[in-house]
Formats: structure tokens, sequence, C-alpha cells
């Protein structure tokens, strides 16, 4: 467990820190989106193939990043995140000089690699910093920040990459300064005394993984992480085509998204969750989401467009710190890092598989209905926690009246 200094000042650096390690998460793909067509033109890729320099670090984060997890549970969460840092910075800055297809893609797989090892050590390492409300708290602000990074990461990626499309591949290199921050400000406890139980974490491992509860979370996650790239992906184009909205308006559309993500996991997932519980809050932040994408193929004024995505982003920023608490809470501290980054797996997992799922639909049934099937699938899950939590509230009453 991060030893945690008594100084209010240092812990907030800490914290401070590890929000910075986890939104380089959203770096990965972020940063050279903008500069994807020039990458086309200057290595003369095959678009069919190409599109794959993108989203190839989803997959690896959702490969490897449990994988990751388990080996910081047992090695120690900061030596894989410090580690992790500086190899993100090392694939990252040398996509700028690789020239050919297959190398490019194989450093891009070695980035989410990397991606895969912060995400792991630093939700470890935050959900065992603090318990409870406090730990509810903190995750909610790494959604917020992350949420945050997502919009101005391609910002910052287009700017820097107008000068020269390699330049962008750069801007990795800020993992380096963290590592370093990371390797200053944060402790990790002495692991020798617990080298008798890390042979026992294996067999620990799959209890946990395998608690109905949690296996219900990964899922949702999964989902809800499709769901959100439903909205990254398919928004603009339908927007695109139906009111004539341009790069800049569609990027107005996903900010205010990114907001009320941003504001409501910060500010108000927490209080909302002390009064509906866990269950029905996620719940909730389905259901929002998946009125919201009702919505899209109706609305044609520009204003009320700009409300529904504020809304979705509410929903998304209520479900996600809420997801991540619940793995937390069922997970012993010695396994979070395991738990979690599997939960992290899956989120990236839905991000891989959504335009697989979603693309067939468009093909078959137009744009539009993609947006009624997703939400369609967002109202499913809702009722499904729903129901599965009244259900194992009406389990637990069955065993006390037993007991009695």
């Amino acid at each position: 467990m991060l030893s945690v200094l008594r100084s209010p000042a240092k812990q907030i650096v800490q914290c401070l820190v590890l929000l910075a390690a986890g939104c380089l998460t959203t770096m990965t793909g972020g940063i050279v989106a903008p500069v994807f067509p020039e990458i086309l033109q200057h290595l003369h890729l095959e678009p069919r193939w190409a599109g794959m320099l993108i989203s190839i670090h989803a997959l690896m984060i959702a490969l490897f990043t449990p994988i990751l997890g388990i080996l910081a549970d047992r090695i120690g969460k900061l030596k894989v995140l410090i580690a992790a840092l500086i190899f993100y910075a090392v694939f990252g800055i040398s996509g700028a000089f690789i020239g050919h297809f297959l190398p490019l893609l194989a450093d891009r797989a070695l980035l989410g690699i990397a991606s895969g090892g912060i995400s792991a050590a630093c939700i470890g390492l935050l959900s065992n910093m603090f318990e409870g409300e406090a730990r509810l708290q903190v995750l909610g602000y790494a959604t917020s920040a992350m949420t945050t990074a997502s919009i101005f990461v391609p910002l910052l990626g287009g700017w820097v990459g107008s000068y020269n499309w390699k330049f962008a591949f750069f801007i990795y290199g800020v993992s380096l300064p963290i590592a370093l921050a990371a390797a200053l400000m944060l402790q990790e406890a002495d692991r020798s005394e617990n080298s008798a139980l890390s042979n026992m974490m294996g067999n620990q491992l799959i209890k946990a993984i395998t608690k109905p509860q949690v296996i219900r979370l990964f899922i949702t996650l999964a989902l809800a992480a499709a769901i959100v790239y439903s909205v990254v992906i398919y928004t603009p184009v339908y927007l695109n085509e139906t009111i004539g909205a341009d790069a800049k308006l569609n990027g107005i559309v996903l900010t205010a998204r990114a907001i009320g993500a941003t504001v409501v996991s910060a500010l108000a997932a927490n209080w909302i969750g002390k009064r509906l519980g866990r269950n029905v809050t996620i719940a909730l932040g389905f259901i929002l989401m998946a009125s919201m994408l009702a919505t899209i193929p109706v609305l044609k004024d520009i204003s009320l467009i700009l409300y529904a995505a504020v809304f979705f982003g509410a929903g998304f920023g209520v479900a996600v710190p809420h997801m991540y608490n619940g793995l937390a809470e069922f997970s012993p501290p010695e396994l979070r890092s395991s738990v979690m980054a599997i939960g992290t797996g899956f989120n990236s997992l839905g991000q891989f598989i959504c335009p697989i799922f979603l693309g067939a639909v468009w093909q078959s049934w137009g744009l539009t209905n993609v947006f009624y099937v997703t939400a369609g699938v967002g109202l499913m899950i809702a009722v499904w926690i729903v129901s599965a939590s009244i259900q194992e509230s009406q389990r637990q009453k069955a065993k006390g009246k037993r007991r009695i």
C-alpha cells in the first residue's frame, strides 16, 4: 500500500502526480489522431489498414492491463508505474523516426502496453491511498482529470503537429518528468513481509474476479466505454450529414460531453451515490446516456444538441466512479491493482469492439439506428443492474431469516 505522508500538502502532491500519470492514458491515441492524415500522406499508407495505428493501443491496453495489474500486486505498483512511464516516452517518441507501417504498428502496440502499465499502477495506488467516501471522491477526480485531458490533448497534438506531424510524437516525452516526480514523491510499503501471501494470490484473484458483483462491474465498464465511443465516433459523422456541422462545431459538441462528465464526476457523483446507492446510481448513469443517445436523431437545433451532450456526459460521470469504487470495495487491498486493472482492460475492450459492432449496424440499418441500438443497450444494462441488485438484496434477506 502507498505510504501516505502526513502532510496534507504532500498528500495532495502525491495525488496530482498519480492523476497526471493517469491522464497519459488518454494521450495514447489522442495525440496522433489530429495528424493522422499527414501520417497517411507522408508514409504512403494504405487507408484500409492504417486506422489500426490509432486503435491498436486500445486492444493492447485491454490485453495487458490485467497482466500488468497482477505484476504490480506482486512486485510493487510503484516499480511498474515508473518503468511504464519510461517506456511510454521511449515508444511514444520513437514513432517520429519510423517510416514504415508494420514497425510503426508494433511501436504503437508497445506504447499501448506501457499505457496499460501506467493505468494498472495508478488506479491501484490511488485506490489504496483512500477508503470509503474519500476513495470515491478521488476516483471522481481521476475520471474528471482524464476526461478533461481528452478535451485538450487532441487540440495540443493538432497545434504541435501543425508545424510538423513528427513533432506530435515528442509530446509523449512528458511522461519522463512525471516518472521522476513519482520516484521522488511516492513510496510503497516493503513487500518482503508479504512474500507468503503473494504465493496465494492466484487463487485469491480468481475468487475475487469471479464474484457475481465483480463480473457485472466488468461488463458494465466495457459497455459504458462502448456507449461513449459510439458518441465520439458517430455523432460527428451524423451531425455533418444532417446539419452540416464542421470540425469546429463537432469539437464543441464533444467538448460539451466531456464538460458534463468532468463536472458531475468531480462534484456530484459522490452526493448522488450517498442518496441512491451504488447500483441505482450506475443504472441512473446508463439511463441518462441512453436517453440522450435516443434524442440525437431527433434534435436539429444546435443549442439542444449541446444540452443533450452535457447530460450524456453527466450520465457517464455519474456511473464510472461508482463502477471503479465498487471494484475496489469487492477486492482485498493486496489485489486491488489486479482487479481494477482487469476492469480497465474491459473498458479498453469496449472501446475496441465498439466500431466493430456498431459499424455492422450502420452498414445494415443506417447511421440513425446506430444511436437507437446503442440507447437500447444502455437501457437494458440499467434494467439488468437494478434487477440483479434486487435479487442480491432478497438473497441476503433470506439468509438473514434462516440464521434467525
